[in-house]
């Protein structure tokens, strides 16, 4: 059988044996599959294409779903550390097994760094076979996240539409009394959850910044600091190739002709030391208030 087609005409990353039958797969089929490399056994009843995520396997193998910060990223919303799975536990959750091994019983010390996430769901019925709803996610990211992560994943999808207003008062109705302050926080507008941690930073240090400014001879800035420093978020995936670091120099030239200072913290600095980049901020907006000029 074309295995590929099967699953696409089902609908599924993940298929349990009685659809696959049904799809005209018959037992044996299965156990060549299996045998051939062609289909994994995820757990018992439970295929999928050799080329499905390791997260989406590991949480089917342990017996959920992706959640967290592993849906995030299923989904497209910008998730800080991905490096671990982390799924979702129905309350009524069974027969666990190792997310590498279905053959052992699940336990701490075989949980390779799986985040178990128990938490009653918003919609209980919404996602896929493999991951919770985006709104759950979101839900247990602000739970399980630094506030600034959990706010940037909320803001980005904000900016990509996945979600409104009806269901930020949703997640938020929900959420503990410690992340109820987070909502005057959001901000959709930002586009990378990179420029959110920025925002999220010079705010901290109290200082007054404006998103998506728009410069003449210059473009969309993404921040303006206290009103004369460009601050961007500099990162590998928007930023390869020479011809994108000739704009970005000559668009620093034109922000310095018109008076404006430039930093661009890269995706490392700001999200593993945000206080090098705010004592770099704070820095040059020193320096350029000891050392303003007016220009004749």
């Amino acid at each position: 059988m074309e295995w590929q087609q099967v699953f696409e005409l089902l609908g599924r990353t993940v298929a349990s044996r009685h659809e696959l039958m049904s799809a005209g797969a018959t037992g044996h089929d299965l156990t060549v599959a299996v045998s051939s490399r062609r289909l994994v056994r995820i757990r018992r009843d439970h295929y999928s294409l050799p080329a499905t995520a390791r997260p989406i396997q590991e949480a089917i193998r342990i017996g959920g779903r992706l959640g967290c910060v592993s849906a995030l990223s299923h989904y497209g919303v910008f998730a800080f550390d991905t490096t671990f799975a982390h799924l979702h536990l129905g309350r009524d959750a069974s027969r666990l097994r190792a997310p590498r091994n279905r053959f052992a019983t699940l336990s701490r010390q075989n949980r390779d760094g799986a985040e178990l996430h128990w938490s009653p769901l918003l919609e209980p019925a919404g996602g896929s076979e493999v991951a919770i709803g985006l709104k759950d996610a979101l839900a247990q990211s602000l739970r399980c996240q630094h506030p600034w992560y959990a706010i940037a994943s909320l803001d980005n999808a904000l900016n990509q539409r996945l979600i409104d207003e009806t269901d930020l008062a949703e997640i938020f109705a929900n959420a503990p009394l410690r992340c109820q302050t987070l909502r005057a926080q959001l901000d959709g507008r930002s586009e990378a959850g990179q420029e959110s941690v920025l925002r999220l930073i010079m705010l901290s240090a109290g200082l007054r910044c404006e998103l998506q400014v728009e410069i003449l001879r210059v473009g969309r800035v993404d921040l303006i600091v206290e009103g004369i420093l460009a601050l961007e978020a500099d990162s590998r995936l928007a930023h390869d190739g020479w011809e994108l670091h000739v704009r970005d120099r000559d668009r620093d030239l034109e922000l310095a002709r018109q008076g404006y200072m430039s930093l661009r913290p890269v995706y490392r600095r700001t999200m593993f030391s945000p206080h090098e980049v705010r004592d770099a901020v704070l820095n040059l907006l020193a320096a350029w208030n000891h050392h303003r000029v007016v220009l004749l």
